[in-house]
């Protein structure tokens, strides 16, 4: 049986602390006394996994870990103090001066005062992981272990509330939409939803930053504005989700404004005169034709008596 253990080697001297990563290695081949070593071993793992203090935070934000171990300022000039992920370096202190690797350079501070912690600044994804804190002292020629520490540090990314855009309207009677949100991850989904039912969307874009790998989605949605929705832009990603509602009521018939009333107050005698001179004037000129009509008549008839006498004369 093979047991494989974290075997930190420590350096012994400065030159090679400046370079220095801890180290995997396993066990040598099975001895008799192995099975007692191995329970050993196991508790020992089990007492430090048990005791691994986990701090979560988001994107962007500053995450402080503690070292849990505070020391006088005369003992920081003898003591050689190391900060790992994993198994790169991030942090030195030796003889009192601080070195910061290249990965973190800028954003990452130690505050020797405060339990011999580090602040890394503008936390990204990639910050993810297991960090360590490890003290040496001298003793007899050679720097022994005194202290370690672990810290689980979890960097989250979550999504904002989408927003939702009212675009306008591409062709007559339909309203166009458009829901984004940016900043999270891991990779997201975004749907549309009506009455809990999916609906068929337009124009959706993914997209993911190369050095932050948070993502930005939108999607639009074009619907018939002559009803009345109630559209849910769903955002999943993980097992998290956010998400945005849009209310739309259609429009109804608007009431007359003042203006309006006071055009219409206008409108209505005027009308009504001009109206009322139509009708006059058209049964004026009806009765003058009526006249004319009945004189010619009359005069018609005059004539025809006149004829009538004049041949007995």
């Amino acid at each position: 049986m093979w047991l494989e253990i974290v075997c930190f080697c420590f350096p012994s001297s400065s030159a090679e602390a400046m370079d220095h990563t801890l180290k995997w290695g396993t066990l040598p081949p099975k001895l008799p006394y192995l099975k007692l070593f191995q329970l050993l071993v196991l508790a020992g793992l089990f007492y430090f996994c048990s005791g691994v203090i986990q701090v979560t935070k988001t994107v962007k934000e500053a995450a402080m870990l503690s070292c849990d171990y505070n020391i006088s300022t005369e003992e920081l000039k003898r003591v050689r103090i190391y900060w790992q992920k994993d198994n790169e370096m991030v942090l030195a202190v030796m003889s009192g001066k601080v070195k910061v690797w290249p990965r973190y350079e800028n954003r990452t501070i130690t505050d020797v005062t405060n339990n011999l912690c580090i602040v890394i600044l503008a936390l990204r994804l990639s910050d993810n992981g297991t960090y360590t804190c490890v003290i040496q002292k001298p003793e007899k020629g050679s720097y022994k272990l005194e202290h370690l520490t672990s810290v689980k540090l979890m960097v989250r990314a979550d999504f904002p509330v989408p927003s939702i855009t009212d675009l306008g309207n591409p062709f007559p009677n339909i309203r166009r939409i458009i829901c984004s949100t940016s900043g999270g991850f891991p990779k997201p989904h975004l749907s549309w939803l009506e009455n809990g039912e999916e609906l068929n969307s337009t124009n959706t874009t993914l997209s993911q930053d190369p050095e932050t790998e948070l993502y930005t989605i939108s999607s639009e949605l074009d619907f018939n504005m002559t009803s009345n929705h109630s559209f849910v832009c769903l955002v999943k990603y993980g097992g998290l989700t956010v998400s945005q509602t849009f209310n739309w009521q259609k429009s109804a018939k608007p009431a007359p404004s003042d203006n309006q009333l006071l055009l219409w107050a206008i409108i209505t005698p005027v009308s009504a005169c001009g109206i009322s001179v139509i009708i006059a004037v058209t049964l004026t000129c009806l009765s003058c034709r009526h006249a004319a009509r009945w004189r010619e008549r009359r005069r018609n008839k005059e004539s025809m008596e006149m004829e009538r006498i004049s041949p007995s004369t």
